[in-house]
Parts: structure tokens; C-alpha cells; sequence
């Protein structure tokens, strides 16, 4: 069986894939909203990516390490490259201006619920800072919630919670 998400509410639909054949095209409609959508049986290009990504979970070709979605019933295993810089993370919504969105349909991640801070230390190691947005759910590292304007350095294999789904930072290799 096969899952297939409204573009419009975000509801799930099942049907059994193994009835059609590669290429085809189908029409579904939301029980939720009624809204009709379409979809083709095969390959993904998108699928092909996340799995060549869940290969290597600390390729990034900048060389600044990535955040590992854990899949939960919201959502799939992402892994997400950062960049040098304030990385926002937040709830994928179109439109929405924050640079590492989660492809996720938890209601209690904010579409701004975090940052995480590239930079280097005086030594030049790379250095990684998680600051909450402020959220309504609040961000959580090793079971303690972070206060307002309280930053948190954090390494390569830290687990932080936001809403309920879980988070793990892939430092990128050391350059020595």
C-alpha cells in the first residue's frame, strides 16, 4: 500500500500501487477537502535524492555538516545540508523565507522554531549554536528546554527535540 498527501489539507490517501503499472497516471480526490490531484506510478526523482543523501549523511558539498530528520507519523527521514551562517529551521510552508524547512505536517513545529549558528571557533573548528525562535512548543536539548534568548553549543551526533519530532546534527568531518 501506498500513501499519497493532499496538496491543499495535507490529508493522506492509500491505494495499492502494485494494481498499475510504471508510467501511469492517476486522479485522486480528497476526502478532506475534496480538492483533485494527480500523481504518476514510478520513479521519483525526489526519492532518488533523499536515498542518495541517507547514503552519505554528512556529504555537503560546503563542508558544514547536516541536521538528520528521525521519521516519525508526520514525516520521512530528511537529511538537511547547513550552510555557514544562521540555518532557521523550521515547518515547510510556501512562501515561507527560512532557509532549512522540514518537509513535515507536525502542527506543533512553527514555521520559525530554531537557528542553528555555523561559525568557527578561534582555533577555526567548526562550531555549531542552537538558539529557539522563539517557538510555541519550545526547542529541547538532552531533555531540557531552552530558555528565551539561551544559546546551546552543540556537536556532531547532539539529539534536540522541536514539536515532536527529532533532530540529529551531522558535524562535518574535521579538515586536519
Amino acid at each position: 500500500m501506498k500513501r499519497v498527501r493532499c496538496p491543499k489539507c495535507d490529508a493522506y490517501t492509500t491505494f495499492d500501487e502494485t494494481k498499475y503499472e510504471e508510467g501511469r497516471s492517476l486522479v485522486f480526490q480528497c476526502a478532506e477537502c475534496g480538492k483533485q490531484f494527480g500523481i504518476r506510478i514510478g520513479t521519483s526523482k525526489l526519492k532518488a535524492t533523499r536515498k542518495e543523501e541517507q547514503l552519505d549523511e554528512q556529504a555537503n558539498e560546503k563542508g558544514y555538516g547536516s541536521i538528520v530528520v528521525i521519521e516519525n507519523v508526520f514525516h520521512y527521514k530528511q537529511v538537511i545540508p547547513l550552510q555557514a551562517g544562521d540555518n532557521v529551521i523550521g515547518r515547510y510552508q510556501k512562501g515561507n523565507p527560512i532557509n532549512t524547512p522540514i518537509e513535515t505536517a507536525d502542527p506543533s513545529i512553527d514555521t520559525n522554531h530554531c537557528a542553528i549558528h555555523v561559525g568557527r571557533d578561534k582555533k577555526g573548528k567548526l562550531k555549531y549554536t542552537l538558539r529557539d525562535g522563539p517557538s510555541n512548543t519550545g526547542t529541547f536539548v538532552d531533555n531540557e528546554i531552552l530558555r528565551d534568548r539561551e544559546r546551546r553549543i552543540i556537536e556532531d551526533g547532539s539529539l534536540f527535540t522541536i514539536g515532536a519530532t527529532s533532530i540529529i546534527l551531522r558535524g562535518a568531518e574535521s579538515e586536519e
